[in-house]
Protein backbone atom coordinates (compact mmCIF):
# COMPACT_ATOMS: atom_id res chain seq x y z
CA UNK A 1 0.00 0.00 0.00
CA UNK A 2 1.32 3.36 -1.06
CA UNK A 3 1.50 6.52 0.86
CA UNK A 4 -1.53 8.30 -0.77
CA UNK A 5 -3.48 5.72 0.36
CA UNK A 6 -1.94 5.94 4.18
CA UNK A 7 -2.68 9.38 4.17
CA UNK A 8 -6.09 9.47 2.80
CA UNK A 9 -7.19 6.14 4.90
CA UNK A 10 -6.07 9.05 7.81
CA UNK A 11 -7.86 11.49 6.54
CA UNK A 12 -11.11 9.37 6.60
CA UNK A 13 -10.82 8.73 9.87
CA UNK A 14 -10.65 12.51 10.85
CA UNK A 15 -13.15 13.25 8.91
CA UNK A 16 -15.25 10.15 9.98
CA UNK A 17 -14.84 11.76 14.07
CA UNK A 18 -15.34 15.70 12.80
CA UNK A 19 -18.62 14.34 11.26
CA UNK A 20 -19.58 12.09 14.88
CA UNK A 21 -18.74 16.03 16.50
CA UNK A 22 -20.97 17.45 13.78
CA UNK A 23 -24.09 15.07 14.40
CA UNK A 24 -23.47 15.40 18.54
CA UNK A 25 -23.62 19.35 18.15
CA UNK A 26 -26.80 19.34 15.98
CA UNK A 27 -28.70 16.34 18.30
CA UNK A 28 -27.90 18.72 20.70
CA UNK A 29 -29.32 22.04 19.87
CA UNK A 30 -31.97 22.28 22.46
CA UNK A 31 -30.26 21.06 25.02
CA UNK A 32 -29.93 23.59 28.40
CA UNK A 33 -26.17 24.58 28.57
CA UNK A 34 -24.62 22.64 26.04
CA UNK A 35 -21.53 23.92 24.12
CA UNK A 36 -20.44 23.47 21.02
CA UNK A 37 -17.68 21.05 20.02
CA UNK A 38 -15.21 20.90 17.05
CA UNK A 39 -12.54 18.75 15.91
CA UNK A 40 -8.67 20.10 15.92
CA UNK A 41 -6.94 18.47 13.26
CA UNK A 42 -2.62 18.62 13.38
CA UNK A 43 -0.40 17.84 10.14
CA UNK A 44 2.36 15.75 10.86
CA UNK A 45 5.06 15.79 7.86
CA UNK A 46 7.87 13.32 7.80
CA UNK A 47 10.86 13.11 5.45
CA UNK A 48 11.15 9.90 3.05
CA UNK A 49 14.35 8.42 2.28
CA UNK A 50 15.87 8.62 -1.27
CA UNK A 51 14.47 11.36 -3.66
CA UNK A 52 10.75 11.09 -2.60
CA UNK A 53 8.95 13.90 -1.35
CA UNK A 54 8.11 13.99 2.52
CA UNK A 55 4.86 12.56 3.63
CA UNK A 56 2.31 14.79 4.74
CA UNK A 57 -0.95 13.38 7.79
CA UNK A 58 -3.74 14.87 9.19
CA UNK A 59 -4.84 13.25 12.14
CA UNK A 60 -7.93 14.68 14.74
CA UNK A 61 -5.73 15.16 17.66
CA UNK A 62 -8.38 16.60 20.01
CA UNK A 63 -11.91 18.83 20.49
CA UNK A 64 -12.35 22.25 20.96
CA UNK A 65 -15.01 23.18 23.32
CA UNK A 66 -16.52 26.54 22.26
CA UNK A 67 -17.46 28.47 25.50
CA UNK A 68 -19.13 30.99 24.18
CA UNK A 69 -22.37 32.37 25.79
CA UNK A 70 -25.70 30.83 24.93
CA UNK A 71 -28.90 32.58 24.72
CA UNK A 72 -31.27 33.39 28.72
CA UNK A 73 -34.52 32.13 28.26
CA UNK A 74 -36.61 33.10 31.15
CA UNK A 75 -38.50 29.96 32.48
CA UNK A 76 -39.31 31.79 35.90
CA UNK A 77 -38.53 28.33 38.08
CA UNK A 78 -37.30 28.99 41.19
CA UNK A 79 -34.42 26.77 40.78
CA UNK A 80 -33.62 27.13 37.53
CA UNK A 81 -30.84 29.57 37.18
CA UNK A 82 -28.64 30.69 34.61
CA UNK A 83 -24.95 32.36 34.51
CA UNK A 84 -24.01 35.37 32.74
CA UNK A 85 -20.52 35.39 31.05
CA UNK A 86 -17.84 33.46 32.68
CA UNK A 87 -18.38 30.25 35.07
CA UNK A 88 -19.93 27.16 35.86
CA UNK A 89 -21.49 25.41 38.11
CA UNK A 90 -19.92 23.08 40.71
CA UNK A 91 -21.87 19.21 40.85
CA UNK A 92 -20.78 16.35 42.91
CA UNK A 93 -20.57 13.35 40.63
CA UNK A 94 -19.36 9.61 41.46
CA UNK A 95 -16.32 10.22 39.18
CA UNK A 96 -15.60 13.56 41.50
CA UNK A 97 -16.80 16.88 41.37
CA UNK A 98 -17.39 18.36 37.87
CA UNK A 99 -18.79 21.62 35.74
CA UNK A 100 -21.79 22.49 34.05
CA UNK A 101 -23.33 25.27 32.66
CA UNK A 102 -26.62 23.50 32.66
CA UNK A 103 -29.31 24.82 35.60
CA UNK A 104 -32.19 23.30 35.30
CA UNK A 105 -32.37 22.46 39.38
CA UNK A 106 -34.98 20.52 41.80
CA UNK A 107 -35.11 20.38 45.33
CA UNK A 108 -34.52 16.97 46.56
CA UNK A 109 -37.32 15.53 49.52
CA UNK A 110 -34.14 16.45 52.15
CA UNK A 111 -34.06 19.88 50.54
CA UNK A 112 -30.96 19.66 48.54
CA UNK A 113 -30.40 20.86 45.12
CA UNK A 114 -29.84 18.56 42.39
CA UNK A 115 -29.17 18.36 38.72
CA UNK A 116 -31.98 16.32 36.79
CA UNK A 117 -29.46 12.95 37.18
CA UNK A 118 -29.57 13.15 40.67
CA UNK A 119 -26.01 15.35 40.93
CA UNK A 120 -25.50 17.71 44.12
CA UNK A 121 -25.03 21.46 43.22
CA UNK A 122 -22.65 22.95 45.24
CA UNK A 123 -21.78 26.02 47.13
CA UNK A 124 -18.73 28.11 47.06
CA UNK A 125 -17.19 25.85 49.31
CA UNK A 126 -17.19 22.94 47.04
CA UNK A 127 -20.06 22.03 50.11
CA UNK A 128 -24.17 20.30 49.17
CA UNK A 129 -26.86 23.14 49.56
CA UNK A 130 -29.43 22.90 52.09
CA UNK A 131 -32.60 24.89 51.46
CA UNK A 132 -35.52 23.22 53.54
CA UNK A 133 -38.82 22.52 52.20
CA UNK A 134 -40.27 24.76 55.06
CA UNK A 135 -38.21 27.54 53.98
CA UNK A 136 -41.10 29.39 51.79
CA UNK A 137 -40.25 31.88 49.22
CA UNK A 138 -36.90 31.26 47.84
CA UNK A 139 -34.49 33.94 45.93
CA UNK A 140 -31.06 33.74 45.09
CA UNK A 141 -29.13 36.96 44.15
CA UNK A 142 -26.60 37.45 41.29
CA UNK A 143 -23.73 36.57 43.43
CA UNK A 144 -25.51 33.58 44.73
CA UNK A 145 -26.79 34.01 47.56
CA UNK A 146 -29.80 31.93 48.40
CA UNK A 147 -32.43 33.86 51.47
CA UNK A 148 -35.62 32.68 52.51
CA UNK A 149 -37.91 34.81 54.30
CA UNK A 150 -35.29 37.60 53.91
CA UNK A 151 -32.18 35.55 55.43
CA UNK A 152 -29.52 33.93 53.70
CA UNK A 153 -29.15 30.13 53.74
CA UNK A 154 -26.59 29.94 51.17
CA UNK A 155 -24.62 30.56 48.79
CA UNK A 156 -24.32 29.09 45.19
CA UNK A 157 -20.17 28.28 43.95
CA UNK A 158 -19.29 29.35 40.35
CA UNK A 159 -16.04 28.04 39.92
CA UNK A 160 -13.38 28.42 36.30
CA UNK A 161 -10.85 25.91 35.14
CA UNK A 162 -7.59 26.71 35.68
CA UNK A 163 -7.05 26.25 31.64
CA UNK A 164 -9.57 26.10 29.41
CA UNK A 165 -8.09 23.82 27.01
CA UNK A 166 -8.24 21.02 30.19
CA UNK A 167 -11.86 20.69 29.93
CA UNK A 168 -12.74 16.93 29.68
CA UNK A 169 -16.30 16.44 28.54
CA UNK A 170 -18.08 13.81 30.31
CA UNK A 171 -21.16 13.13 28.48
CA UNK A 172 -23.68 15.74 28.08
CA UNK A 173 -23.18 19.07 29.31
CA UNK A 174 -20.38 17.74 32.29
CA UNK A 175 -17.03 18.42 32.17
CA UNK A 176 -14.26 17.32 34.67
CA UNK A 177 -10.36 18.93 34.44
CA UNK A 178 -7.20 17.59 35.36
CA UNK A 179 -6.70 20.21 38.40
CA UNK A 180 -9.42 21.39 40.37
CA UNK A 181 -11.26 24.32 39.28
CA UNK A 182 -10.82 27.54 40.87
CA UNK A 183 -13.60 29.86 42.73
CA UNK A 184 -14.87 32.61 41.09
CA UNK A 185 -15.64 36.14 43.03
CA UNK A 186 -17.80 38.24 40.51
CA UNK A 187 -19.94 35.48 38.24
CA UNK A 188 -23.02 36.42 38.03
CA UNK A 189 -26.46 33.90 38.45
CA UNK A 190 -30.04 34.45 36.86
CA UNK A 191 -32.61 32.93 39.18
CA UNK A 192 -35.55 31.94 36.46
CA UNK A 193 -33.79 31.91 33.31
CA UNK A 194 -32.35 28.58 31.92
CA UNK A 195 -28.91 29.31 29.25
CA UNK A 196 -29.80 27.33 25.74
CA UNK A 197 -26.88 25.66 23.44
CA UNK A 198 -25.14 27.97 21.94
CA UNK A 199 -24.87 25.26 18.68
CA UNK A 200 -25.50 27.51 15.49
CA UNK A 201 -28.23 24.81 13.22
CA UNK A 202 -27.35 26.70 9.95
CA UNK A 203 -23.42 26.63 10.50
CA UNK A 204 -23.53 23.34 11.79
CA UNK A 205 -25.32 21.93 8.64
CA UNK A 206 -22.64 23.39 6.76
CA UNK A 207 -20.25 22.10 7.84
CA UNK A 208 -21.68 18.91 7.79
CA UNK A 209 -22.64 19.13 4.32
CA UNK A 210 -18.29 19.80 3.78
CA UNK A 211 -17.13 17.16 5.78
CA UNK A 212 -19.39 14.50 3.65
CA UNK A 213 -18.50 15.72 0.68
CA UNK A 214 -14.95 15.43 2.25
CA UNK A 215 -15.46 12.32 2.83
CA UNK A 216 -17.16 10.92 -0.35
CA UNK A 217 -13.96 12.45 -2.40
CA UNK A 218 -12.07 10.38 -0.16
CA UNK A 219 -13.44 7.07 -0.55
CA UNK A 220 -13.62 7.97 -4.42
CA UNK A 221 -10.32 8.27 -4.59
CA UNK A 222 -9.53 4.47 -2.49
CA UNK A 223 -11.85 3.13 -4.70
CA UNK A 224 -10.29 4.19 -8.26
CA UNK A 225 -6.73 3.23 -6.45
CA UNK A 226 -7.82 -0.12 -5.57
CA UNK A 227 -9.12 -0.80 -9.02
CA UNK A 228 -5.98 0.44 -10.50
CA UNK A 229 -3.52 -1.99 -7.88
CA UNK A 230 -6.11 -5.12 -8.73
CA UNK A 231 -5.83 -3.89 -12.78
CA UNK A 232 -1.42 -4.03 -12.00
CA UNK A 233 -1.73 -7.18 -10.44
CA UNK A 234 -4.10 -8.99 -13.24
CA UNK A 235 -1.51 -7.50 -15.87
CA UNK A 236 1.18 -8.60 -13.82
CA UNK A 237 -0.56 -11.97 -12.87
CA UNK A 238 -0.78 -12.90 -16.61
Amino acid sequence: MDNAVYSTLNRQSGLMREMQSVANNIANLSTTGFKREGVIFAEHVAALDGSEPSLSMATAEGREINLSQGVLQATGGAFDLAIEGEGFFLIETPQGNQLTRAGAFTRSAEGELMTADGFRLLDAGAGPIQVPVEAGTVTIAQDGTISAAGQPIGQIGLFLPADPNDLIHQGGTRFSTATPPDPMQDGIIFQGFLESSNVNPVSEITRMIAVQRAYEAGQNFLEAEDSRIRSVSQTLGR
